[in-house]
């Protein structure tokens, strides 16, 4: 199979990332295998790519919005079925016995590991989750429109449930990113007034076009 591999960080106009093929690699107890469809390109993937992150270990293969079709199952694996579409995101798996995990915390876990930072990501054409860290897709989202719901679409309605807004209250949004441009669209479901901080022109722009009642500078 073919894999963009990061092995030496540099700057991205250097193309940190190199093509490699390599075996297709077989599920492991407790595993699922992918056969990738669509992979989101996060700023993470970047600071990796250019050294802002350390590294756990070289090589690795980035990107954590993966929306695959299971091909494959490890033992005591029975669910999801093979061709079940499903997505991967950041956590690539968790103690499970923690505080932080029994309060649904588990990005806080201290033996959290991420995918595309401690294990092989979905710039591939194949890719191994855990099963119990993969997520059901509805049949109405298209593959490069999952992608990114895997982490801005995480991110953004984590925001929003901490935020403990409902449905026609006034909410406000610090920063206008991935996240916030999603999470937008969410409390505009809800029929919320958003108030939207940020400075770049070009973000506020972008929130007045998806609804917001006011921008500004912070």
């Amino acid at each position: 199979m073919r894999v963009m591999v990061l092995r030496t960080p540099r700057p991205a106009i250097q193309s940190p990332l190199e093509l490699e093929h390599r075996e297709i690699p077989r599920p492991g107890p407790g595993q699922l295998r992918l056969r990738v469809l669509a992979c989101g390109v996060c700023h993470t993937d970047l600071h990796e790519c250019e050294g802002d992150i350390v590294l756990p270990h070289r090589p690795i293969v980035p990107g954590h919005q993966i929306v695959g079709v299971v091909d494959a199952l490890g033992a005591e694996v029975v669910e999801p079925a093979i061709g079940t579409r499903v997505g991967v995101a950041w956590v690539h798996g968790t103690c499970g016995v923690c505080r932080e995990c029994e309060e649904g915390r588990e990005n806080l876990c201290d033996s959290a590991r991420f995918t595309g930072l401690h294990v092989d990501g979905g710039y591939a054409e194949f890719a191994l989750a855990r099963a119990d860290f993969v997520h059901a897709l509805p049949s109405g989202v298209a593959d490069h429109q999952a992608a990114p719901l895997l982490c801005a679409g995480i991110i953004g309605l984590r925001a929003l449930r901490l935020s403990g807004a409902q449905p026609r209250q006034r909410l406000g949004l610090w920063g206008f990113g991935a996240s916030a441009h999603i999470a937008i669209q969410i409390a505009r479901h809800w029929d919320c007034e958003v108030f939207v901080f940020t400075r770049g022109e070009a973000h506020r722009e972008h929130a007045r076009a998806l609804g917001a009642a006011w921008c500004g500078g912070p």
